[in-house]
């Protein structure tokens, strides 16, 4: 159907806040065989459950639009110290 274009890091904004909101990892798809230099990173691929505070949102468009949004769940405040 092709590629979205300029949507893109808009829909890859909202899939993040939704997996901030229900508490869960989206798992990558097609990584049958990682490469050996990945060691043991913890490759997610498949979705799991997790309690998730913050998500980084990484957009690199064509042309060399790129984007980093870092986004945190909201809570409400408990503290002095926001962070």
């Amino acid at each position: 159907t092709g590629h979205s274009l300029g949507a893109t890091g808009v829909q890859e904004a909202i899939y993040c806040l939704l997996m901030l909101q229900k508490g869960f990892i989206a798992g990558s798809v097609n990584v049958d065989t990682p490469d050996a230099a990945v060691g043991d990173l913890p490759l997610v691929t498949a979705t799991r459950d997790a309690p998730l505070r913050q998500a980084l949102s990484n957009s690199f468009g064509f042309g060399g639009t790129n984007a980093s949004l870092v986004l945190r769940r909201w809570e409400r405040e408990t503290s002095s110290n926001p962070w």
